[in-house]
Order: structure tokens, then sequence, then C-alpha cells
């Protein structure tokens, strides 16, 4: 279950509890807070506290005193200027925390990401849950024979059933064997009182990365919208993107003009290199370009008639 018992238990008390406060606070992300928003099939998003909201990042910007009298009008043009142009600092004012439920191997992919505060569930102090991720049948593709890092078509009939029967049972066994190192049951019970079990730490490198984990992380605004602008992007592995694409949710209740900037000018935009410039102004020009001729590589001009669709 994605949230366990006395996970939710913590969550009704706290949104049962209400705070006066002199802060900025965001009633729609107000509403989501504690809240878990599902992902994959055990895994969840949550923010657990922000500070700061739109008017923050325009107040950093313009290094004033408070609100005034501008329009939110006024406010949606800074920040699209700030967006547009790359000037960072004002969005390093505004921070937040999420409790993320994960598989490992999302883990050590998202923890690349070294400009968030993190601290995980310790498997050296805890006992971690028969919890592992299972991929849905729609998710089961077989490696993309261009791209190293990506995945070709969706695994059909036997083979995809092979395939979810392994990660199965793969997973049961590693999980017995756990247990068997520590000699303790899903109880925390003692499996065999003559015998000793192996240290924590130890026995929890047997595990498949395809176990869940949980830890809090909290960054800045800024460096939220870097990790998203490349963790929602439609290229990135779906595992990973799905948690953004949560993500995404909270960062449109808690900076709707900021993330309104964000995806006109980062998600929805491209970034040309000086040479895939030049060959968009030579076809602009009415000049006939081709692959051979544009000065490119065979990847980046693929990757330019992509996104001018032309491919």
């Amino acid at each position: 279950m994605p949230v366990s018992e006395a996970q939710q238990q913590e969550i009704e008390q706290l949104r049962d509890g209400t705070a006066k406060t002199l802060r900025a606070t965001v009633p729609a992300l107000e509403k989501m807070l504690y809240q878990p928003l599902p992902v994959l099939d055990q895994g969840f998003v949550r923010v657990i506290d922000y500070m700061g909201d739109d008017a923050a990042v325009v107040q950093a910007a313009r290094v004033s005193y408070g609100r005034g009298t501008r329009k939110v009008s006024e406010d949606r043009g800074l920040l699209r200027y700030l967006m547009r142009h790359r000037h960072t600092t004002p969005f390093e004012m505004c921070e937040i925390k999420f409790h993320v439920k994960l598989p490992v191997f999302v883990a050590r992919q998202w923890i690349r990401h070294r400009t968030a505060s993190v601290n995980e569930y310790s498997a050296r102090y805890s006992i971690l849950n028969r919890e592992f991720y299972i991929p849905a049948p729609d998710q089961l593709s077989a490696q993309s024979k261009d791209n190293r890092q990506g995945r070709g078509n969706v695994l059909r009939g036997d083979e995809a059933a092979r395939v979810l029967s392994i990660l199965r049972e793969d997973a049961a066994r590693n999980y017995a064997d756990y247990q068997e190192m520590l000699n303790e049951d899903d109880e925390g019970n003692v499996l065999d009182p003559d015998r000793q079990g192996l240290a924590r730490e130890l026995a929890r490198m047997n595990l498949p990365l395809s176990i869940y984990t949980e830890w809090y992380w909290k960054c800045d605004l800024h460096n939220l919208l870097h990790f998203l602008s490349l963790r929602a992007d439609p290229h990135a592995q779906y595992e990973i993107r799905v948690y953004a694409d949560a993500m995404m949710e909270a960062l449109r209740a808690w900076v709707p003009l900021t993330a309104e900037a964000f995806e006109d000018y980062r998600l929805g935009s491209t970034h040309l290199s000086k040479g895939g410039l030049e060959v968009v102004k030579r076809m602009l020009a009415g000049e006939a370009v081709t692959a051979k001729d544009s000065g490119l590589s065979a990847r980046e001009w693929r990757e330019l008639m992509d996104v001018l669709g032309k491919s």
C-alpha cells in the first residue's frame, strides 16, 4: 500500500490542526499539504512544507518591502521576463519540501541532482518493507535499437508474462532471504531463537533495486525547476517522469504564474545551437538545406528536424 496506516493517521492529525501565521500562504497548496499523490504501483509524492510564493519571487527581483499596489499582470510579466532570460536568483528565495516513496533504482537516478537536502529511510536502523515496484504491462519495453538510454517496442504475450514472473519471483525470493539473514519475520519476531541474525546494514545488500525506499527532499524553487526541466521531459525515463509529473501538479498549485512561465519557456521550448540557428535562418530565407550541407552532425540534424516537425 502506498501510505501505511501510521502515516495516514499522521496525515489526518496534521490536516486537522491549524496554525495562525503572518507568512505568505497559498490556499491551493494548503489543500494539498500532507496529502499523498499516488505514483507508480506503490509510490507517492506529498508536500510537507513550503516557503514563499509567486509574490516572493517578484519581491526578491525588485528588492521591495511588500506587495504594494502592483497588478497581478505586472507580476506575471516580470516572472515571465525572469524565466525567459534565465535570471534565476529570485527563484531561489522560495523553498519546498517533499516526502517521496520511490523504488531504489529511481532514487539512485534522482540523487544525481545534488542541489537538494535529502534524508532517506535508513536500512541500517530499520527493516525495509516488503514492497517492490512491478511495472505495468504497457511499460515492459525492449531496449531501443538506436538509443542506449531509451526503450523500444512493448513486450507482448509470453515474453511479457515471463519478465513479470521473473520480477515477482526474484523480489519474493530475495526478501525471504533478507528475512532469513535478519532472522526476523514481517512482525519483527525472531525466526530461530538458536541463532543470531545478520546485521541489518549487511542483510540489505541482497535486496533488489525494485524495493521501495522513502526520503524527504527539500530544495529551492530554482533547483526544483531545473530538476523538472530534465525529469518532466518526454525523453526522461518513465519511472522518474511520473514523479516529476506529480511534482508539477504541486508546482502549479504553489506558484501558478511561475509554473506557467516555466512550461512556456522551459518545458515547452527548445534550445538551438549556433549551427542549428543558422540552418533555421537559411530555411527561412528559402534555401533548401539538406543534412549533408547543414554543417550539423547526423544526430543533431535529426533532433533539429524533430523539433521543426520535418522528420
